[in-house]
């Protein structure tokens, strides 16, 4: 269950960091408490699956999905840059995350 935890508080990082642009420096009423809630449900499962994940493998974890999927979005969404470069960073992420899953004990 820690890992589907540490999932979800991934994808809700994503959420707060597209928030937080579209709160135009927390100037949008709106976006800033669509962000400021997704930050405090992020935090919270990411503690949740903490108790049983080692921290260097769940922060990681967490904070990989947050990136990649944070320039997943600002492609597909806001129109940025889609380099060869910028393809093959989010590929070498993704790679970590993998090696990190994979080394886990649980």
């Amino acid at each position: 269950m820690a890992w589907i935890y540490l999932l979800i508080a991934g994808l809700l990082e994503v959420v707060w960091a597209y928030g937080m642009k579209l709160s135009a420096g927390f100037t949008q009423i709106g976006a800033s408490i669509v962000t400021i809630v997704a930050m405090l449900m992020s935090f919270g499962l990411l503690a949740v699956a903490m108790k049983s994940l080692p921290l260097g493998t769940a922060y990681t974890v967490w904070t990989g999905i947050g990136a990649v999927g944070s320039f997943a979005l600002g492609v597909a969404v806001l129109g940025e840059s889609m380099s060869t470069t910028r393809l093959l960073a989010a590929a070498l992420i993704l790679s970590g995350l993998i090696l990190m899953k994979m080394s886990s004990d649980v």
